[in-house]
């Protein structure tokens, strides 16, 4: 019997220790079904995810890239970070939808404040495209740590308007990047026969 218990806990510490929790992600979007069954990659996966509030978040999952990005494109806009604010950005980088003139402010506010915010959307319009430069940069930096760019990922909601998906598609599109996934729950499929 003891075999078994010292068995059992060391499932549970391993389980413990190799589990990874999902990001909080600063909007919820409820994604539209489809029969398609293929699986977005673990890691490498930039997420631009489209409310149904026409609002535009951005994420993506290589913590070694994170600080880097975020003074690439703060550079480029003439925003300057502390370094507790590249430290937060780290937690913050999986999802988020504010202008890049507004994110030292939502930096500054602990975790618990932060969810309470509602983001206004990173800027995707012809005079001020914040999206496409944190695409960009962070297609750029993936590339040079890691040798390949990373997957772009569309995830949309249900209920968002398809002229702000067609646009986001349409801006990722005029910098050349081509390939990217859109984001479905999986449907069952139809039974033939009865």
């Amino acid at each position: 019997m003891t075999p078994m218990v010292d068995l059992a806990f060391l499932l549970v510490t391993f389980f413990m220790l190799t589990t990874k929790f999902a990001p909080e992600e600063a909007v919820v979007v409820d994604t539209p079904s489809s029969t398609s069954e293929i699986r977005l990659p673990e890691s490498h996966v930039i997420t631009i995810a489209v409310d149904k509030d026409k609002r535009v978040f951005f994420g993506m999952d290589d913590d070694e890239i994170k600080a880097d990005l975020l003074k690439q494109v703060g550079a480029k806009y003439g925003v300057s970070f502390t370094a507790p604010q590249v430290q937060a950005f780290r937690g913050v980088a999986s999802s988020f939808g504010t202008p890049i003139e507004k994110l030292p402010a939502l930096l500054n506010l602990d975790s618990e404040q932060r969810k309470s915010v509602k983001q206004e959307g990173i800027p995707s319009d012809s005079l001020n495209n914040q999206l496409i430069e944190w695409i960009v940069t962070a297609q750029s930096l993936s590339r040079k740590q890691f040798g390949k760019p990373a997957y772009i990922a569309i995830k949309g909601d249900g209920n968002a308007d398809v002229p702000t998906v067609k646009k986001v598609i349409s801006l990722m599109q005029d910098k050349n990047i081509n390939r990217f996934n859109l984001i479905t729950d999986l449907e069952t499929k139809p039974v033939a026969g009865n």
